[in-house]
């Protein structure tokens, strides 16, 4: 075997094939579709995974993706399993932002426990409407209420993490969550210890936007 071996040279490894977001590993690339049905920040554009990160919650884990294009902006990926398969696109937005996009009181029932919070856009200055109209819907209504979980930045997709208060490797948060009356857009809430607080807008598109993949060097 030995001389064969030598006379014949080792076979090459196969190439990595990617045809799902869920092969997707650090390094990797892909494109998305140029549809208008997209915001102008992913319409069309390459995206390089910068990191997998992991959502821990009871009974559950969700990965990650985080994307990084021309514009050095992040995007954030996740995957949607209903009657089909989506993939769940974000944005996050600071506090400015906010305040110009939505009520501040009105925003505040989120919170409140008692309250069944629903929560309408206001009118949209032309920069922001450039900038944010195709994430955003006109209404709301919340649908999750202080899911507690953990994050992790690390992909744990073939282990287990075993966060708990003894042995918490990740940053407790607690989400909320409200979706549009399409179910096509979402906005995502994680208040973390201490009160940070990552405010996120999200649209639900189905895997075929994805139209190219490259695995990693």
């Amino acid at each position: 075997m030995g001389f064969f071996s030598n006379l014949f040279g080792k076979k090459e490894a196969e190439a990595r094939q990617l045809n799902h977001p869920n092969q997707l590993i650090k390094g990797d690339m892909l494109s998305l579709d140029d549809s208008f049905a997209l915001p102008s920040q992913l319409r069309g554009q390459q995206f390089r995974v910068e990191a997998v990160n992991t959502y821990e919650y009871e009974g559950k884990q969700e990965p990650e993706w985080v994307l990084k294009g021309q514009t050095g902006d992040s995007i954030f990926m996740g995957i949607e399993e209903d009657d089909e398969t989506y993939i769940a696109l974000s944005i996050k937005v600071n506090r400015t932002y906010v305040e110009q996009i939505f009520d501040l009181d009105q925003f505040s029932t989120i919170f409140d426990e008692a309250e069944q919070a629903k929560l309408n856009c206001l009118p949209l200055s032309p920069q922001l409407d450039n900038e944010f109209s195709s994430w955003l819907s006109e209404e709301y209504h919340q649908i999750v209420f202080s899911e507690f979980g953990y994050f992790h930045r690390e992909d744990y997709r073939n282990k287990q993490c075993n966060s708990d208060s003894n042995n918490n490797s990740g940053d407790a948060f607690e989400a909320y969550q409200l979706i549009d009356n399409d179910e096509s857009k979402a906005i995502d809430i994680e208040v973390y210890e201490g009160g940070s607080t990552d405010v996120m807008l999200t649209i639900y598109r189905p895997l075929s936007d994805i139209r190219d993949y490259w695995p990693g060097s």
